[in-house]
């Protein structure tokens, strides 16, 4: 079924090419060796969410990763404990705070991942970043979270990677620092940041390598669907044209076709599959999408991260999963639905907005 829809093999991230590899390897490496814990025992990793508003895939993707990687202690951190809303879909609750955390860990984290978060330069962050950083901590912005890391003063004078659509403001605000085309992710004295959205897959998957190995990164890349992780990326097809532009607003001014969805959690729910999938179809511009169960209030996901749940609204429809995919395939076929329904420009434009390079060719 799958091959069918997308017009390819079910298996749509293939390998490098040989000639390629070693130099995809070598690059990994570089990455892997620069973010290699600094101290004996299992490294403490933060992840960081804004209450008020956090990215999606960013946030629940590097925290499931690396939370089922088992080689460090993985703590979601928020200003303050309790709700966090996620955008463009979804809700988690957090249990600890930076106070909290700060208690815990009186020497710091050894790495501190930080999402896209709806306020770049929250002073609260700004300030706990800043502390972590002085204490020794490795740093790694994922998509926008490389906003908020140069809003904490951590990108001057280094080479950065960045959302296309945000590394002319980093440059701007910041203009000691070097924008580094075709890197997925990169790492330049301890702090680390990538591309798009889909981005957090190959960064949570080396960050894995640097901590447990690299029979631990690859066995969970085959679980995600992953055939490498290196950070070579085409930057060239990820960029604002006009026709794009154009094709984005009338597609905005289209309010009277919004649909609310529902997307039934059960305890356990993989956090990747449904991260991406709801991240997807939410970025049509065209669909809400809330998470439901039979008995509202809230569930573990997989990783233990309790997502706050709604009762299923009648007359609504569901977000399409299939349960016998992996995370990336649901990803390819999420897309591809999306095409149907909404047209090809509508998933060109979420592929755009979550930097994915691994999108497939829709039949």
């Amino acid at each position: 079924m799958l091959a069918a829809l997308v017009g390819c093999s079910a298996d749509t991230h293939l390998a490098p090419a040989p000639a390629d590899l070693a130099l995809r390897e070598q690059q990994t490496l570089a990455f892997v060796q620069a973010m290699a814990p600094r101290h004996a025992g299992r490294p403490v990793v933060a992840i960081v969410a804004l209450n008020e508003g956090t990215e999606t895939t960013d946030f629940l993707l590097t925290h499931a990763v690396l939370q089922r990687a088992d080689v460090s202690e993985v703590t979601a951190v928020a200003p303050r404990r309790g709700r966090v809303e996620l955008f463009p879909a979804l809700q988690v609750n957090v249990a600890q705070d930076f106070e909290g955390f700060d208690r815990a860990h009186p020497t710091g984290a050894d790495y501190v991942v930080v999402p896209a978060l709806s306020e770049d330069a929250d002073p609260t962050v700004i300030a706990w970043l800043q502390r972590q950083a002085g204490r020794g901590a490795r740093i790694v912005g994922v998509c926008n979270g490389t906003l908020v890391v140069g809003a904490a003063g951590l990108l001057d004078g280094r080479r950065f990677a960045g959302h296309w659509s945000s590394r002319s403001d980093v440059l701007e605000r910041h203009p000691g620092s070097v924008h580094v085309p075709h890197q997925r992710y990169l790492v330049d004295r301890g702090v680390a940041t990538t591309t798009g959205i889909t981005a957090s897959v190959p960064v949570a998957l080396a960050l894995v390598e640097a901590m447990g190995g690299r029979d631990k990164a690859a066995a969970l890349a085959a679980e995600l669907g992953a055939n490498s992780w290196t950070p070579e990326h085409d930057s060239t097809p990820f960029a604002l044209t006009v026709r794009r532009g154009a094709n984005y607003l009338l597609n905005k001014a289209a309010f009277w076709s919004h649909e609310d969805w529902g997307v039934d959690v059960p305890e356990g729910m993989d956090d990747i599959t449904l991260a991406l999938a709801a991240d997807a179809w939410s970025r049509t511009g065209r669909v809400s999408v809330r998470a439901e169960s039979a008995s509202p209030g809230t569930v573990r996901l997989r990783s233990g991260m309790p997502i706050a749940v709604n009762a299923a609204a009648p007359d609504t429809s569901s977000l399409p999963l299939a349960p016998d995919l992996k995370p990336l395939q649901q990803l390819d076929r999420s897309l591809c639905e999306i095409e149907q329904r909404f047209g090809a420009s509508r998933r060109e434009w979420v592929v755009l907005e979550m930097e994915y390079p691994g999108a497939p060719a829709c039949v």
